[in-house]
């Protein structure tokens, strides 16, 4: 994918105001510090107004992970491996796992009779989305949402003194999938890609990353560098916050874990993954 702000972008990432900056400070900085909801919301819609050429999408963690030059990485689940890069065995086993993980998807999700099945057997990037989604597997995919507070929300339940808020920009979205060969990204709208019945990516207004082309084996990714594989290179701005003093006005209360993670019974998606990963052995 394209690194982000090679030309530069209106960014918060540190103790200043809003700045001109690249990507790489972005990535360094400890955070722009924010106290409430209400001062994230209004400083994430200076940015958006600033960096128009951009959708701004968000993701939420507990904690700020680095990569060995001390730059915030965001890899998909597939390419983690601590601050450096998994090994080929660890890749090829993965792979081999995801590949695994799709053929009981079909599978099953044709038992149950669920609408979308052809387009789930066409079309790899959605089977990953729900693979991915719902934590069956690792895959090449990055969970990011449209909502801040969702966002917000997830940064919050790791419980940590200090979580944070990542601000990534994508090109324009269009349909359920956007592939764009200029950034090298795919962006799939989980809404438009999973059936009415799937309610964790409805709830959580969920959006995911890919590279594109599709990295879909070891023999593929050998053709990028591991740095390309980081989602880090699209950050557009990192807030920090403390969680306990966050959410401190009833106008904008945190979404509960419970609001966040339907049960196996309101969803039958997740009812399904389950299946689908007890017999992957999980």
């Amino acid at each position: 994918m394209e690194t982000i702000g090679s030309q530069k972008i209106w960014s918060f990432f540190d103790r200043r105001g809003c700045q001109i900056a690249k990507n790489t400070a972005v990535r360094q900085g400890a955070g722009h510090r924010v106290g409430s909801y209400l001062e994230l919301a209004t400083k994430i819609a200076e940015l958006q107004f600033l960096n128009r050429d951009h959708v701004l999408l968000f993701r939420g963690q507990g904690t700020d992970h680095r990569n060995v030059k001390d730059n915030s990485s965001l890899k998909p689940s597939l390419f983690r491996a601590g601050r450096g890069n998994p090994d080929r065995a660890t890749l090829l086993a993965r792979f081999e796992t995801l590949k695994r993980a799709e053929q009981i998807l079909i599978a099953d999700y044709a038992k149950a009779k669920l609408l979308g099945v052809e387009r789930l057997k066409r079309h790899r990037i959605l089977r990953w989305s729900i693979l991915q989604h719902y934590e069956v597997c690792t895959t090449p995919l990055l969970d990011v949402t449209h909502s801040i507070r969702i966002a917000a929300s997830f940064a919050s339940l790791a419980e940590t003194s200090t979580a944070f808020l990542y601000v990534l920009g994508v090109p324009n979205l269009s349909g359920a999938i956007t592939a764009s060969a200029e950034a090298g990204l795919q962006i799939v709208r989980l809404s438009s890609v999973c059936p009415p019945s799937a309610v964790r990516p409805h709830i959580q207004e969920g959006y995911l990353l890919g590279e594109y082309p599709d990295v879909a084996g070891h023999e593929q990714k050998e053709n990028y560098f591991p740095y390309e594989m980081d989602f880090g290179r699209r950050l557009v701005a990192k807030f920090s916050f403390t969680p306990a003093k966050f959410w401190n006005n009833d106008s904008f209360p945190q979404v509960p874990r419970s609001a966040l993670y339907p049960t196996e019974t309101s969803d039958p998606i997740y009812r399904l993954a389950l299946g689908v990963k007890k017999q992957l052995g999980g």
